[in-house]
C-alpha cells in the first residue's frame, strides 16, 4: 500500500502525531512529507529524539495520537533586502543536495539548489541569495569537463552580476574541483567559495546549514582566491576557510573533514570572519583559461610496483604525476623506466604524506630521480599536482616542466617544511 493511502485510511495527515506498530516494534513520532526519492510504500516519521526513519506500510498498523496544530501557511519570502549584499549559489549535487532513502538507508541527490537555499532561513539575515542549478552529480562522477563548465559559469556570472558565488559540491572530490578552478580562474573579481555537507540536510546532525551560512559570509568578503568553507570542528559553532588548491578531505565522515598540510585555515567564520593568514584580494575583472588535458596519468607508489605496471599506466600519456612515499620515493627498480618516460613527457613527484614536503636531495634514489628529469612539487598535494599538470598541458604545453614546480596560485606553501 502506498504511504499516502496508508496515512489517509488511518485518518491522519502530514505533521500529525502517530504510533506505528510493525511486528514487535513500535514507533511514535510526527509524519513528515515525502520527498521524491523515497519509495512509494515508505512512510517517514520524525522520532522524539530528532531522527527521521522510514517505515514500510507492509503489515504495519497506525494509530492517530493527535492532530497537528493548524497554522496559517507562510511562504518563505525571498524579498530582496536592499541593505544586504547579493550572492549566488551554484548547485552541482553532492550530499548537501541529498536526502536519505529510508528504504535502503542510502543518500541520493534529491533537491535543487533553490530548495536548499529556501530551507536555510538564516541566509535571509546574511544576504540576498539567488540559486541556480548547474549539475546534479555525486562528486565521484565529476570530470574535467565539469571543472571547465564551472569555471565558464563563474566567469559569466561575475561579468553579469558582479557578486560572490557559493558552489555547493560533494565533499569527496571537492578539493579536485577547487584546485581546478584556482588554475582556470587565477584572478577573480568576487569570491568563489566551495561548500558541502558530510551529512544530508534532512538529518538532525547535518552540517549543511552552518556550512552554507559560513560560505555566504566568505562570498561577501574580498577573498580573491578559490576557497573551501566547511566546519572547523565537529561542533556546530564555526566554519573554517581553506585555500582551495591546498585543502584535502582528511576524514571520510566527520564534519570537520578538511585540512591543509603544513598550514592552518585562511580564516574562521564566526559572527564575522577572523582572518588567520594572508590571502590575495579580489581584482577588477575575473580572468579565465578554461579546459584541461585529460590524458595525464597518476602513479601511486607502493611496494611491489613493477616496471610493467608503470608502463601500462604511462603508455600514451602526455604527462604523469607520482604520489611517492615519504620525501618523494618510488621503487628503485623503476628508475630506468622513469628515465625513459621523462625523456618524452613530464614526470612530477608529489608525496603521499599529510604533512611535510618532497625533497629529492636527501636520499640517493631521490637524487637519481632528479638526475633523470623528475620534477619536484614540494608540498603540493598529489591531487592538486594532477589537476595542475592537466591544466598546464592544455595551456602551456611547452613549459610544463618549468612551471610545474612554480607556485602559480598558492598551491605550494611559502617555505618547504620537513617536520
Amino acid at each position: 500500500m502506498s504511504a499516502k493511502k496508508f496515512i489517509t485510511d488511518n485518518g491522519a495527515e502530514v505533521h500529525d502525531r502517530v504510533r506505528i506498530e510493525t511486528g514487535d516494534l513500535t514507533y511514535e513520532g510526527l509524519i513528515l512529507p515525502k520527498h521524491n526519492f523515497s519509495e512509494d510504500n515508505i512512510i517517514i516519521i520524525k522520532l522524539d529524539n530528532g531522527y527521521n526513519i522510514g517505515i514500510s506500510t507492509e503489515n504495519a498498523k497506525m494509530t492517530l495520537i493527535s492532530k497537528a496544530e493548524k497554522k496559517d501557511t507562510v511562504t518563505h519570502s525571498k524579498k530582496e533586502n536592499k541593505e544586504l549584499p547579493n550572492i549566488s549559489i551554484l548547485g552541482t549535487g553532492g550530499t548537501i543536495a541529498s536526502f536519505v532513502d529510508y528504504k535502503t538507508g542510502a543518500v541520493s541527490p534529491a533537491i535543487t539548489a533553490e530548495q536548499l537555499v529556501n530551507s536555510v532561513k538564516a541566509l535571509d539575515e546574511v544576504a540576498n541569495v539567488s540559486a541556480e542549478p548547474l549539475f546534479s552529480l555525486a562528486s565521484e562522477d565529476m570530470k574535467p569537463e565539469h571543472w571547465e563548465g564551472m569555471a565558464k559559469k563563474v566567469k559569466e556570472m561575475h561579468d553579469k552580476n558582479n557578486h560572490g558565488i557559493v558552489i555547493g559540491h560533494g565533499t569527496d572530490t571537492m578539493s579536485y574541483s577547487a584546485a581546478a578552478l584556482s588554475f582556470q580562474l587565477p584572478e577573480i573579481s568576487n569570491p568563489v567559495v566551495f561548500t558541502g555537507a558530510q551529512r544530508s540536510p534532512d538529518r538532525p546532525s547535518s552540517d549543511a546549514h552552518l556550512n552554507l551560512v559560513g560560505a555566504a559570509k566568505v562570498a561577501m568578503s574580498d577573498l580573491g582566491e578559490i576557497s573551501i568553507a566547511m566546519h572547523e570542528t565537529t561542533n556546530d559553532e564555526n566554519v573554517a576557510i581553506w585555500r582551495g588548491n591546498r585543502a584535502r578531505k582528511a576524514h571520510s565522515s566527520k564534519r570537520d573533514a578538511f585540512r591543509t598540510p603544513n598550514e592552518g585555515p585562511l580564516g574562521i567564520v564566526k559572527d564575522k570572519i577572523e582572518w588567520k593568514d594572508k590571502y590575495r584580494s579580489t581584482v577588477e575583472n575575473t580572468t579565465i583559461q578554461a579546459g584541461f588535458d585529460e590524458n595525464i596519468g597518476m602513479v601511486w607508489s607502493h611496494p611491489g610496483l613493477k616496471i610493467e605496471d608503470w608502463e601500462n599506466i604511462v603508455s600514451r600519456k602526455n604527462g604523469v604525476v607520482i604520489a611517492g612515499t615519504g620525501l618523494g620515493h618510488i621503487n628503485s627498480d623503476l628508475l630506468g623506466a622513469i628515465e625513459k618516460t621523462s625523456k618524452d613527457i613530464p614526470v612530477a613527484m608529489s608525496s603521499q604524506c599529510l604533512s611535510g614536503s618532497t625533497n629529492l636531495n636527501v636520499y640517493r634514489n631521490g637524487r637519481k630521480l632528479l638526475e633523470r628529469g623528475v620534477i619536484e612539487t614540494y608540498d603540493m598535494l598529489p591531487e592538486t599536482a594532477l589537476v595542475k599538470m592537466m591544466w598546464l598541458s592544455k595551456h602551456h604545453q611547452d613549459n610544463v616542466r618549468d612551471m610545474m614546480g612554480q607556485n602559480l596560485v598558492g598551491e605550494i606553501s611559502n617555505s618547504r617544511k620537513l617536520n
